[in-house]
C-alpha cells in the first residue's frame, strides 16, 4: 500500500509508486492524501484531501486485505499525519517505509510546518525505515550535512526520533562537494547497530523527477516479497539506478523521468 499525494504527470507520487510496485510484480493499493497540480518541473498547487477521507480510504482497503508492506509519501498537513498514524495502530498495518517528503525540488511545501512536527512525534516512531535525502535529513535533525561523518551523525539523530532504521540518500551531492559528478552516489543505512553503505556511479544529468518515490516504493515492494532490510535497500538502489540511466524527457522544459520498467 502507498499513502501519498498524486502526480498527474506520473513521474512521482502514488502513480510512480504503483509503477514501481508493478515492476516488482506486487499488487498495489493506493491512498491519496493530496491532489497536486504538478509536472516534472514544478508544483503549481497542493490541495489536501480531507483527513476523514484519507482515514476512510485506509479503513476500506484494510477491511479487504491488510497489505504486506506500507510506503508513505507526501502527507500535506498535520491532520493527515495524525489519521495515518492512528490508522496504522488501529488496523495493525505493517511498520511503514516513510519517505519524509517536505519540500519539492522547486521549493513548494508538500508538508506544512505543523505536519512536520507531527511527522517527527507521531509517524517516525512507527517507521520500519525512513528514507530522507540530505536536505530532508538536515531539516529533520537541524544538522548541516557536509560530508560522510556528518551523514552518520544525522543518521544517528534520525534513529533517535524512533524509527527502527534510517537510510540517508546520497543522490544529492553535499553542499560543499566541488567534484559532485565524479563522486559516487552513496546511500547510508543505519539500523541502530551498524552502518552499511550502498555505492553506485553517479548518473550525469542533475537527477530526475521522482527518484525518492521510486526508491522508497521499491524498498516496500521488496519487503513485501520477503527481502530483509539490507537486501531490500540494495535492490531498490539498483532499481532506481537502472531506471535513471534509462530516463527520458517528455516535455520541452521538463526534467528527466525514470523508466520504471527498464530491463524488466
Amino acid at each position: 500500500m502507498t499513502i501519498a499525494g498524486s502526480d498527474p504527470g506520473g513521474g512521482a507520487g502514488l502513480q510512480a509508486d504503483l509503477k514501481t510496485f508493478a515492476a516488482h510484480r506486487v499488487y498495489g493499493f493506493s491512498v491519496i492524501t493530496a491532489v497536486i497540480a504538478q509536472n516534472s518541473a514544478r508544483v503549481a498547487r497542493v490541495a489536501p484531501v480531507a483527513a476523514s477521507m484519507v482515514a476512510k480510504q485506509i479503513a476500506t482497503l484494510a477491511a479487504e486485505r491488510i497489505p504486506d508492506a506500507l510506503k508513505i509519501g507526501a502527507l500535506a498537513n498535520a491532520e493527515i499525519v495524525r489519521v495515518v498514524a492512528q490508522s496504522i495502530r488501529d488496523f495493525k498495518l505493517p511498520a511503514p517505509v516513510v519517505d519524509p517528503v517536505l519540500i519539492s525540488t522547486g521549493g513548494a511545501r508538500l508538508l506544512d510546518e505543523d505536519g512536520e512536527r507531527a511527522l517527527r512525534s507521531l509517524l517516525l516512531p512507527l517507521a520500519r525505515l525512513i528514507t530522507p535525502n540530505i536536505s530532508e535529513a538536515e531539516a529533520l535533525t537541524g544538522l548541516a550535512i557536509d560530508g560522510p561523518l556528518a551523514m552518520r551523525a544525522a543518521a544517528r539523530a534520525l534513529r533517535k526520533l524512533g524509527a527502527r532504521a534510517v537510510v540517508i540518500k546520497g543522490g544529492h551531492p553535499f553542499a560543499r562537494d566541488d567534484d559532485a559528478i565524479a563522486s559516487p552516489a552513496v546511500d547510508l543505512l543505519f539500523d541502530g547497530r551498524r552502518f552499511t553503505e550502498f555505492t553506485a556511479r553517479r548518473v550525469a544529468g542533475g537527477g530526475a523527477h521522482g527518484t525518492g518515490c521510486a526508491f522508497s516504493a521499491a524498498i516496500a515492494a521488496r519487503l513485501a516479497r520477503g527481502d530483509d532490510l539490507e537486501a531490500a535497500v540494495r535492490g531498490a538502489k539498483a532499481f532506481v539506478t537502472r531506471a535513471l540511466r534509462n530516463g527520458f524527457v517528455l516535455g520541452e522544459h521538463g526534467r528527466p523521468l525514470l523508466d520504471h520498467f527498464a530491463g524488466r
